[in-house]
This record gives C-alpha cells, sequence and structure tokens, in this order.
C-alpha cells in the first residue's frame, strides 16, 4: 500500500504499549503524539497538527493540517517497548528505506527546521522561570536543552556517527548538533552504517532514526513554549 502525505489523506504508524499508545505520521518526521489509547492518540496527533506546521515552516515543505482524524490511515500497528515509559521506540516498516538525493534533503530540511525550533523556544524562555509540574519535573532551561543534545549525540552513535566538543551556550550545542545531524544522514545515505555496531548492536535506519530524534526535540521544545507561558 502506498505511502500517503496530502491534505486529505495521512499516512500513520501506532505503537501500543499497555498503557499508552503513539501515533507518527509517516511522512511528517517529529509530528508524534501519544493517548492512552488509539483514539486518544490520534486526537492527540490531529490536534498538535497546527503546532507542529508552525515548527516546521522553515523547511518549506507545504505542509498543511488535516481537520479530522479521517484523514489519518492507519497502516501499521506494533507493540512498543518503552511506549508506556514515554517514548516511542519502534522501527516502522516505513523506516526501512533507504534515503535518496531527494528524501534525504527533505529529511534533512526537517531537522534543520526541529533544531531552529527548539533553538527558538530556548531563546523566547531565556531569563524566565519556567513553571515547576510533570513535565520534564521540573527541569531548568539549561538542563533541557542539555538532555535533547545529549540524547541526540547518543542517537547519533545508533547511526555509527560521533559527536564530541563541549559547549558554552545552547546556540553551541544546538549548532553543533544540528551540523552533526546533517553529516550523519549524509554519511548514512551513502550506505557507510553497518548492520551492527562493533559489539554485535543493531545499527539504527536513518529513517528511524530522523522519526525518533525529530520527535524528541520538538517534544521538548514544546515543553519549554507550555512551561515559559
Amino acid at each position: 500500500m502506498p505511502i500517503k502525505a496530502t491534505p486529505t489523506q495521512i499516512s500513520v504508524g501506532l505503537e501500543a504499549g499497555k498503557t499508552r499508545v503513539f501515533a507518527s505520521a509517516l511522512e511528517w518526521p517529529g509530528w508524534t503524539r501519544s493517548g492512552r489509547n488509539e483514539t486518544s492518540a490520534l486526537e492527540a496527533l490531529l490536534g498538535s497538527a497546527g503546532r507542529y506546521g508552525q515548527a516546521i515552516r522553515t523547511a518549506r515543505l507545504g505542509f498543511r493540517a488535516p481537520t479530522d482524524v479521517a484523514h489519518f490511515d492507519i497502516l501499521e500497528r506494533l507493540s512498543g517497548t518503552a511506549t508506556d515509559f514515554g517514548a516511542p521506540d519502534v522501527a516502522l516498516a516505513v523506516d526501512a528505506a533507504p534515503l535518496d538525493t531527494a528524501l534525504l534533503k527533505r529529511l534533512s530540511a526537517l531537522m534543520d527546521a526541529c533544531w531552529q525550533a527548539l533553538q527558538g523556544a530556548a531563546h523566547s524562555a531565556e531569563g524566565k522561570a519556567l513553571r515547576t509540574g510533570p513535565r520534564g519535573g521540573g527541569r531548568a532551561l539549561d538542563k533541557i536543552v542539555q538532555h535533547v543534545v545529549e540524547s541526540n549525540t547518543s542517537y547519533l552513535g545508533n547511526l555509527n556517527w560521533k559527536v564530541t566538543g563541549t559547549f558554552d551556550t545552547f546556540d553551541e550545542a544546538i549548532e553543533t548538533s544540528r551540523r552533526a545531524t546533517s553529516d550523519a544522514l549524509k554519511n548514512a545515505a551513502a550506505g557507510n552504517v553497518p548492520e551492527a555496531g562493533p559489539r554485535g548492536g543493531k545499527r539504527w535506519k536513518p529513517r528511524y532514526y530522523v522519526r525518533r530524534a525529530a520527535w524528541h526535540i520538538l517534544d521538548h521544545a514544546w515543553e519549554i513554549e507550555d512551561r515559559s507561558t
């Protein structure tokens, strides 16, 4: 079945645990939301469409938000392993597709937009006291950015790419992460990622990396926005 990514029909994958379900728009990495069941997950995905479109506007990919959950076409359902702990962590069938030149350009633009969204949220919240609460456990702004950057470094390791260095500002950290993301995707598109690591661990497919990393970046960008308003 072909993957659809039109204003009226959007392909979605569902990852279900015992108490939480994640819904991911397959052709729009980063647009992933969760709920207690399939219905609430799809409603959350629909409800975040405008926000997602705003976050990736700099990618200029012509995203148009759907207006009804009927526009979602469920292509795949999988059982998650860390789903109940708040993260999508299972590769979908679409994630195995190779990167051609056009797809590399598209995914790189989406990742750039996600990093810019995080950077913009951090700048807007700078100097403000973030509200405490369940999202992030009351983590301070610099700690949120540090967490996202360090997590992405770990994710890139699964693409056989290393990031090194220390940073004095979150601008430096985010820009380094953005460049590393772009370079790692180019390297993966060239076929330079082995199936397994030196200790036997299975490497990630680049499309899975983008879906997971983009979600994580935007999830915390929106956390910063929500806690600073």
